[in-house]
C-alpha cells in the first residue's frame, strides 16, 4: 500500500520520500513504484522518488504532507504520530491510511490534533481513484479541505467524511452489501460465484456510470421506494459476521494468502487473477478518464 500511495504522489509531481526501515523491502521500493507509474503511463515521474531508512533521514522543513501506511496496530500508530508531531513543521498535515481505527483514537494525546486526518486509500491505491479524507473529533475542517484539494491535484477522487464513524464511508457501504451477500450464501439462495456475477454484471456494472443515489434518479425514485418497502423487512440485519465467512476464518482459509478462501488458489492462479484484476481496473480508468480530476501541480510531499 505504501508503494502504491507513493505512485499516486509521484504521478502528481510531488517530491516523495518513502521511509522503510527494512533494507530488503526498501530496496524493492523503486521497482514497485516504477511498475505502478508505468501502468499509469507516467514513468517520467520516477525521479520524484527517494527511499530512506528512518524519519531522522528527512529534512522536515521541506515536508508539507505525511501519509502513514504502517501495520494496523493502534499503539505503534499513536507512537509514530507523537514522533511526527515533534519532527514536522506546525503546518504540516499528518494523515493516516488506517482502515480500522478511528482517527480520533490515533490522534489521542497529540498537542495538534487539528492537523491530524484520515487519508484512506483502497487497494491497489494507484488504480482505485477514490480516497477518503476523514475528520477526527479534533480535526480542523480547513485542514481536511486542504488535503482534499491536494488529492484532487494528484488525480484522485477524494470524498470528505465529516464524522469519524467505524469504516468511514466506502467500507460501510461495502460491508452493507457484503452482509446481504453472505447471508444469501448462508441461506442457500445462491453460490459465491452467482453472488459475484450478480454484482459485477448487474447493478455493479452500472455503478461505473452512476452511484446508488444518481441511479435512483435515472430509474425513478418511486420505483425504488416501493421496492425498498417490499425488500427491507427481509434484508439481513445480523450484527455478527455470517456463518460462511466465520467458518472459513476459523478453518484458516483466508483467501489467496493461505491458498484457499471461498475459492482455491495456487501461485499460478493467483498471478493470473491479479493480472486480470489490474487489467480490468486499468480499463475502468480508461473509461472514466474524462471524469477524473486532471493531474496538476501539487505541493511537495
Amino acid at each position: 500500500m505504501g508503494a502504491d500511495v507513493a505512485v499516486v504522489l509521484c504521478r502528481g509531481g510531488c517530491r516523495t520520500i518513502v521511509v522503510e526501515s527494512n533494507a530488503e523491502r526498501r530496496a524493492k521500493v523503486p521497482e514497485l513504484v516504477a511498475n505502478g507509474l508505468a501502468q499509469l503511463q507516467a514513468s517520467e515521474q520516477q525521479q520524484q522518488l527517494s527511499a530512506v531508512e528512518s524519519l531522522q533521514d528527512i529534512d522536515w522543513t521541506t515536508v508539507d504532507v505525511v501519509i502513514e501506511c504502517i501495520p494496523e496496530r493502534l499503539d505503534i500508530k499513536q507512537a509514530l504520530f507523537k514522533d511526527l508531531q515533534a519532527l514536522a513543521r506546525p503546518d504540516t498535515l499528518l494523515a493516516s491510511n488506517s482502515s480500522s481505527f478511528p482517527i480520533s483514537a490515533i490522534a489521542q494525546g497529540l498537542q495538534t490534533p487539528e492537523r491530524m486526518l484520515g487519508l484512506h486509500f483502497f487497494m491497489p491505491a494507484h488504480l482505485t481513484p477514490l480516497v477518503e479524507v476523514v475528520c477526527g473529533e479534533g480535526s480542523a475542517l480547513e485542514s481536511a479541505q486542504n488535503l482534499h484539494a491536494f488529492m484532487r491535484q494528484c488525480g484522485m477522487v477524494p470524498v470528505l467524511v465529516k464524522k469519524d464513524l467505524p469504516g468511514f464511508l466506502a467500507n460501510r457501504l461495502q460491508h452493507a452489501l457484503a452482509r446481504e451477500a453472505f447471508a444469501l450464501i448462508d441461506a442457500g439462495v445462491a453460490t459465491p460465484e452467482d453472488v459475484d456475477a450478480a454484482v459485477r454484471f448487474g447493478f455493479g456494472f452500472r455503478f461505473l456510470a452512476a452511484g446508488p443515489v444518481l441511479q435512483r434518479d435515472h430509474a425513478g425514485l418511486e420505483v425504488h421506494c416501493a421496492a425498498g418497502a417490499t425488500m427491507y423487512p427481509s434484508l439481513a440485519a445480523n450484527t455478527v459476521p455470517s456463518q460462511c465467512l466465520s467458518q472459513k476464518v476459523a478453518e484458516g482459509k483466508f483467501g489467496m494468502k493461505t491458498g484457499e478462501g471461498f475459492f482455491k488458489w495456487t501461485p499460478e492462479t493467483i498471478a493470473q487473477e491479479r493480472q486480470r484484476y489490474q487489467k480490468t481496473l486499468l480499463a475502468g480508468l480508461e473509461i472514466l478518464k474524462n471524469e477524473l480530476p486532471p493531474v496538476g501541480d501539487a505541493a511537495q510531499s
